[in-house]
């Protein structure tokens, strides 16, 4: 290639380059089917080059506005009057770019961990609720799940059109509550949703309303530093893990005859029973080597429709995973996240047959014996705990104590609780955007640290409304479910705890709380009737923020006055007056399965159960507890000089007290007892 024609091509790259970093950009969120506040303020900004000139059009309004010195830009539309649409938005720099398919209407933003992540096709009657979802003005924008060490600009994600293709996927909360505000309000609704399964709230909340804390900031550097170490330790782990790994002889190689362990009609008459899971290694087995693992389970039609995610672990190895003998996983050494990282993935719903399954599972292990711990094995609503089988493919040749201490160690864990990083990548990129308010599930995974939880979550609420610029911006939230085991006497209950935190935080201005103490499965932490607990955030919603004149509480405890043997409780809330609801014969265990218990109540003479009472030596025991006008009367033959009473005050606890509205009385304490999570620190 001759020189004139290198600089002609060097040339037109370089105009190529040019033009592209002057082409005016739009964050994701504004993309095809978005919705838009109607509201009188609405920002649309962007970037483009520094000083270009950018016109947006929509709906017959046109904003005008010239990037700064750093290529942003941002205009600002008064859509308080506007039509519903759709409309064509346009934006035109030194390039266009054209949104069709717009609309104005109300948007909300819905966050949390998995109960809010939950999809509409695994909850109660998503068969017939899918096949009628068609509904042009109410849409999802899904927010890609990812992470961050400091606030993004920009997030991924797409608007969806609710219809039977797609609607499936919608958060199940979001779809129920934006399905009864779009029929209420006649307006299109937009659920932005971001939420992610297993998640604390420290990754969601911003790391300066954190660090506002004294007690978060030690731990938050020791994170920080941890978190930026993590991909260095990563990297050494797989280099200095390969090298010793060559040097003794105990790469893994591929196995030459897989349908022989992982296909379903494989023989295991010649494979080890085994109970998982163990704290020990498999009788009988070498000290390192490469094993299967595999078991048969039988799956409903129900079940096989919706999909599920499989847990089996921590692993002392690395893994490939067969489901029906196909490859469906595979975890390396280098890509483990970390020590202690279980096997967990999906199963794909059209990989699951109705009937019989069979998973099998490839572990190489070069430095350690067969074990499978964990304090439980699942597939979705299935247990996998109990009887496996398993065999040894290859066994590595013995090697000293000492070379088997040299062997590289995973020290490293995956950084999972760094604050900030989910609320960097995917809630700063939206805090610009305008939304009526917030809908929030999260504190399944605080349990641990419920006390605390009264800190931190008012620093999320406080830190999202600082980033939206709205001391008032509405935050409404779920208080966790009831579930685990029923059990048979009074006591402490880091769940009540947890219960507990949240319920304060609506001494916060334009706060609210749907309890759901009643849908909660014991056998499922993910409970299927998302439509109930989303009408109660829709309730709050018409109430505080739409300004309906309708109820939005149940009972919410005011006061406790002692008369005699007895305490009065007084409540707020109790609209219509107070209601002893109707007690079930059985409760929900697992819904998905079809799974009840017969219900034991704690006190079967009592007009209302749930209640607990104490005298001076602190001793909880179950109560009689009957409505006197507007006022509940508790008591106890065992307590005859009592001091505090609790309600509801259980991880699944069985109780009944409602306002006239149908809507359930919150859980609360009237002592101040120490609690057992008080020590508990991030």
């Amino acid at each position: 290639m001759n020189i004139s024609a290198t600089r002609i091509i060097a040339c037109i790259f370089l105009m190529l380059t040019n033009a592209l970093q002057a082409d005016v950009h739009l964050p994701a969120i504004f993309s095809e089917h978005m919705v838009l506040m109607k509201a009188q303020s609405v920002p649309v900004w962007g970037k483009a080059e520094a000083g270009e000139h950018v016109r947006v059009t929509l709906g017959g309004k046109t904003a005008d506005a010239d990037a700064d010195d750093t290529g942003r830009w941002k205009v600002e539309f008064n859509l308080k009057d506007s039509a519903p649409g759709p409309f064509e938005m346009t934006v035109e720099g030194k390039n266009r770019i054209v949104i069709p398919d717009t609309v104005i209407g109300e948007v909300w933003l819905a966050s949390g961990q998995s109960n809010m992540e939950l999809p509409l096709r695994v909850t109660t009657d998503a068969d017939a609720e899918i096949a009628n979802s068609t509904n042009p003005l109410l849409r999802q924008f899904a927010v890609k799940k990812t992470g961050a060490n400091k606030p993004m600009e920009d997030c991924e994600g797409q608007w969806t059109v609710a219809r039977p293709a797609t609607s499936g996927e919608f958060t199940a909360i979001g779809y129920y509550f934006g399905k009864e505000l779009q029929q209420a309000r006649h307006q299109p609704v937009g659920i932005i949703h971001a939420s992610n399964g297993g998640t604390f709230i420290e990754p969601w909340t911003p790391v300066d309303a954190l660090d506002r804390i004294e007690e978060f900031r030690a731990p938050i550097a020791a994170i920080q530093k941890s978190a930026a170490d993590y991909p260095i330790a990563r990297a050494k782990f797989a280099r200095d893990f390969a090298s010793w790994l060559k040097a003794h002889d105990r790469e893994d190689k591929p196995c030459p005859n897989v349908d022989d362990y992982a296909s379903p009609s494989a023989s295991t008459a010649d494979w080890t029973t085994v109970t998982l899971p163990s704290k020990l290694p498999v009788d009988g087995f070498p000290q390192s080597g490469v094993f299967w693992l595999r078991r048969n389970m039988d799956v409903s039609a129900i079940v096989a429709r919706q999909g599920f995610k499989i847990m089996i672990g921590p692993l002392g190895g690395y893994w490939q995973v067969y489901w029906n003998g196909k490859l469906l996983t595979e975890t390396t050494y280098a890509q483990l996240p970390g020590k202690d990282f279980a096997c967990y993935f999906p199963v794909p719903p059209e990989t699951i047959l109705t009937g019989r399954n069979t998973l099998a599972i490839r572990i190489y292990s070069p430095t350690s014996p067969l074990v499978v711990r964990g304090a439980s094995l699942w597939a979705g609503p299935i247990v996998l705990d109990g009887e496996w089988f398993a065999k040894v493919e290859r066994t590595f040749p013995d090697v000293t104590p000492d070379v088997l201490s040299a062997a590289p160690q995973m020290t490293y864990k995956l950084p999972d609780m760094v604050p900030g990083s989910l609320y960097n990548a995917r809630i700063h990129p939206l805090t610009r955007y305008a939304i009526a308010g917030v809908l929030w599930y999260q504190g399944e995974s605080n349990v641990s640290r419920a006390y605390q939880y009264r800190i931190t979550f008012q620093a999320l609420i406080n830190g999202w409304r600082e980033k939206w610029k709205r001391d008032d911006l509405p935050f409404y939230w779920c208080q966790v479910c009831n579930n685990y085991a029923k059990l048979t006497a009074p006591g402490e209950s880091a769940w009540a705890e947890l219960r507990e935190s949240q319920s304060l935080a609506l001494a916060l201005p334009n706060s609210g709380q749907a309890i759901t103490v009643d849908l909660g499965e014991a056998g499922d932490l993910h409970f299927r009737d998302k439509k109930t607990v989303a009408h109660r955030l829709f309730l709050i919603a018409q109430a505080k923020h739409y300004g309906q004149p309708v109820s939005y509480s149940g009972p919410v405890y005011d006061s406790i006055a002692i008369e005699a043997d007895k305490a009065r409780i007084k409540f707020r809330n109790a609209d219509g007056g107070l209601v002893a609801g109707k007690l079930s014969p059985t409760y929900n265990v697992k819904t998905l399965l079809g799974e009840t218990a017969p219900l034991t109540r704690n006190s079967p003479q009592s007009q209302l159960e749930g209640f607990a009472i104490c005298g001076e030596d602190r001793k909880w025991f179950w109560a009689g507890a009957k409505i006197d006008g507007d006022s509940v009367l508790v008591w106890s033959d065992k307590v005859t000089k009592p001091i505090a009473a609790r309600y509801a005050w259980a991880d699944n606890p069985t109780c009944n007290l409602s306002n006239g509205a149908g809507l359930p009385a919150s859980p609360f304490r009237t002592d101040d007892f120490p609690l057992t999570t008080a020590n508990a620190h991030f």
